[in-house]
């Protein structure tokens, strides 16, 4: 390695334009799921308590939001997961049960972009439930 070169290892940051792509997909897809949350609820406290209460309820649907979130931007592949979990080193995830590398993989991008999107979600739905109520 030369001057002023890394060597990119175990806990660096990903790159700036993967993390750019990230928040990007992060933002589209809360985006995306809160407007579908408060539509098929009838606005932002139901769907808040909804989502608190059964993430995969016929009125939620996490897991399947999630599966075709990955789909649609072509995530849905050993490759799209590892960027998803390159971009959150630090989140914890419940490993999966056996299976092959590109499943076990996956599992666990799907299972942490699911958890890190139920966060914001209910971040956003809990600002919208407020402004509701205050009138705004």
């Amino acid at each position: 390695m030369g001057v002023g070169q890394e060597e990119k290892g175990e806990g660096q940051e990903v790159e700036l334009h993967e993390r750019q792509q990230f928040d990007f997909l992060l933002t589209t897809a809360v985006e995306r799921f809160v407007e579908r949350l408060e539509q098929r609820n009838q606005g932002a406290a139901n769907a808040l308590a909804r989502l608190r209460e059964n993430p995969d309820s016929d009125t939620v649907r996490l897991t399947e939001f999630v599966t075709a979130v990955m789909a649609d931007f072509l995530l849905d592949n050993p490759d799209g997961a590892c960027f998803v979990l390159r971009a959150v080193p630090r989140r914890r995830v419940e490993p999966p049960a056996v299976g092959t590398v590109a499943e076990i993989v996956q599992a666990m991008a799907t299972a942490v972009f699911a958890d890190l999107l139920k966060q914001k979600a209910l971040e956003r739905l809990e600002q919208h439930a407020t402004y509701s109520a205050e009138g705004f």
